[in-house]
């Protein structure tokens, strides 16, 4: 699991290294343009073998300071460097400064102005494009604002397809125009773009904003330099995936050791989710999984199931009743449950149960439709709508997120999901490709199917019922709601990854296996 910070928490990193003597400000803006540097030969070796041309962008602030030194050690190594400041030299912080005043030792500095009229003519009959390298050093993390209208022109300009002028592009901290915590694009221009990088370089440790909302897109791929920052200034984090423990092969132990998942089914010809859930909640190690079905779905159930329960339930009387049977510590309820009003009765038998219980789904939209089913919701329960879900249950935290971001930091999916877990008062699970996962208490985390971890194959019909199971499982297993949700999310990634193009939803638990040998459990 890797650590991601705010801009804010980077900062207090920083400042407590500087305030106990273990860095200087200057020492560590040398080392973030060293590493910037090493970014670029190692993702592109041929450009260390011999000089090049590169321009860099600086801006007014520290991320500008760090520019300077990029541009510094270029030049150094012998390349054709141009530097150009938006900003006033006499206003930069005191470090920016200093490395202001090295690179004019070496060069000139020009207004942004200018590399803007430079860029509306390229010399697109030279053999070569005009710049091998283009640093963006321009705002980084520190953006709370809007971009400047000179600087949203040049983006314009680089951003570009048809522009040759420019080989390669490089970000320092985080593509500019970026929000560091929520990946959005902050603007109050109708159709404004951030900077595109072919390469991103943080330091210490990557952002919210790399990987949630627009990160990813404006952010082709992720270097992350360590500047010599002590990892005991910022927390410890722990390998969620270590809480799967071995099998204990005991003999006092027997299937009801590993818990009693209980799979809630919608109707006649609205059945596979229910089995696709079940599926993932046997092959995740639930002990014991049972699929209650209603009287007339049970003969399309039983034709499909070998080694998962088969029960009648007809309704919430019903399930009450069966309910009573302690040994069943995990219920699964939503997919593809149905609407009508008897099933916002078993949802309300499910909820009173007080039980571990994974609501998706169609659980989700009863929940949106019958709001006083809220109060209802305990802290052993996981909610995992995707967008249009959250809008339904969440609609007034779904508007703040979706409103323009015209400062930072912006509202984030990690803002809205620890809002919709705290008026839950439980956790739930944000899906999509940046999943955020919350609990009532504030905690988050994210799973990110982003850059080596994409998979873009996992958006298949069934594959969210999959992931209900997971958890299920995990939690009938005896996993804690919040931990169940992050790693059933994560093993949720590895199986698709495990498996590649062509995947359906029957593939997921399949992987789980394989993947769990890859990890010696």
């Amino acid at each position: 699991m890797t650590e991601l910070l705010t801009a804010a928490q980077m900062r207090a990193i920083e400042q407590a290294a500087i305030e106990s003597d273990e860095v200087t400000g200057l020492e560590l803006m040398e080392r973030a343009g060293r590493g910037v540097v090493e970014a670029i030969f190692e993702e592109w070796p041929e450009l260390a073998k011999t000089d090049h041309r590169a321009v860099v962008l600086c801006g007014p602030g520290n991320n500008g300071g760090d520019g300077f030194v990029v541009a510094r050690l270029l030049k150094e190594w012998g390349w054709q460097v141009e530097v150009f400041l938006y900003g006033d030299e006499g206003k930069l912080p005191a470090d920016a400064k200093v490395n202001c005043e090295r690179w004019l030792a070496l060069g000139e500095i020009g207004a942004a102005e200018m590399l803007l009229e430079a860029l509306k003519f390229p010399h697109f009959d030279a053999d070569e494009p005009d710049f091998d390298i283009f640093v963006d050093g321009v705002f980084g993390t520190g953006l709370a604002r809007d971009i400047p209208d000179i600087i949203r022109r040049i983006f314009e300009c680089l951003n570009d397809g048809d522009d040759p002028s420019i080989r390669y592009r490089v970000s320092i901290d985080i593509p500019s125009g970026i929000c560091a915590d929520s990946g959005r694009v902050i603007s109050n221009y109708a159709g404004a773009e951030a900077f595109y990088s072919n390469i991103t370089v943080s330091f210490h440790a990557k952002k919210l904003g790399h990987i949630l909302n627009d990160g990813e897109e404006f952010a082709e791929k992720v270097s992350v330099k360590d500047i010599g920052l002590s990892r005991d200034t910022s927390r410890e984090i722990v390998q969620i995936i270590n809480h799967i423990e071995k099998t204990d092969k005991s003999i006092d132990h027997n299937k009801y050791s590993h818990g009693h998942a209980y799979i809630l089914s919608g109707p006649s010809s609205k059945t596979g989710a229910a089995r696709l859930a079940a599926r993932g909640a046997l092959r995740i190690g639930a002990g014991v999984v049972t699929v209650a079905s209603p009287p007339d779905a049970l003969a399309e159930h039983a034709a499909q199931l070998t080694a998962i329960m088969l029960t009648p339930v007809a309704d919430a009387q019903a399930l009450s009743a069966v309910l009573t049977d302690e040994r069943i510590n995990a219920i699964c309820v939503g997919p593809a449950l149905g609407l009508d009003q008897d099933r916002v009765e078993v949802l309300a038998a499910v909820l009173a149960a007080k039980r571990a219980t994974v609501v998706d789904a169609d659980g989700l939209t009863l929940l949106a439709q019958n709001p006083e089913l809220m109060a209802l919701l305990h802290d052993k329960c996981v909610l995992t709508p995707h967008g249009g879900e959250f809008a339904r249950v969440f609609p007034d935290i779904a508007e703040k997120l979706s409103a323009p971001a015209t400062k930072g930091p912006a509202y984030s999916k990690v803002d809205a999901t620890r809002a919709a877990a705290k008026r839950a008062g439980c956790v739930v699970l944000f899906k999509g490709a940046d999943t955020v996962i919350a609990d009532a208490q504030g905690r988050c985390a994210i799973n990110s199917a982003h850059y080596e971890r994409s998979a873009l194959w996992l958006a298949t019909a069934g594959s969210g019922d999959v992931l209900a199971g997971f958890i299920t499982g995990l939690m009938a297993r005896g996993f804690d709601p919040m931990h169940a949700a992050e790693t059933g999310a994560w093993l949720h990634v590895e199986c698709a990854l495990k498996f590649g193009p062509g995947l359906i939803a029957e593939d997921l638990p399949e992987q789980l296996p394989e993947v769990f040998r890859d990890l010696e459990l």
